[in-house]
């Protein structure tokens, strides 16, 4: 249902959303209808979850990219200010399932405009560990650790 792009810091994200000045973006960028959803940790390398937000909100968009922070740090100046600048959603590590399922209201089609409210539907699958003995919840290739 989804392909997954997984980076290594907020830099490099900001490449891939072609965000950054003077490089050419790589596909997808931000106004890319393909992208349903950004997914960031608080705390990367080179800048903050909140920082790669910001920049992300403050695109004029014709489709705005829905922003979920996580973090393990349970700070509620931090929750604020992220809320306060548009993040959809600050989730709480390790996440559980229902963090999980909460994500897929966030995903939309991208043939449907903005104000028809409807929201894609994301099946949930299991997705084995290595182990085979445990399973953990996946979004569309997303696996929660």
């Amino acid at each position: 249902m989804f392909q997954v792009i997984a980076v290594d810091s907020g830099k490099r994200a900001m490449e891939v959303l072609g965000l950054t000045e003077g490089k050419e973006a790589e596909q997808p960028t931000v106004d890319d209808p393909k992208i349903d959803i950004i997914l960031t940790d608080y705390c990367m390398p080179e800048m903050t979850g909140y920082d790669l937000l910001k920049a992300v909100k403050e695109q004029s968009c014709q489709k705005p990219i829905p922003v979920i922070i996580m973090s393990s740090e349970n700070e509620p100046q931090r929750i604020s200010r992220c809320r306060a600048i548009g993040a959809e959603d600050y989730l709480l590590k390790p996440l559980q399932t229902n963090d999980v399922l909460r994500l897929r209201d966030y995903a939309r089609p991208a043939a449907l405009s903005p104000k028809t409210g409807t929201k894609r539907k994301i099946a949930i699958e299991m997705m084995a560990e290595n182990s085979g003995s445990e399973r953990r919840p996946c979004l569309a290739g997303l696996a929660v650790a």
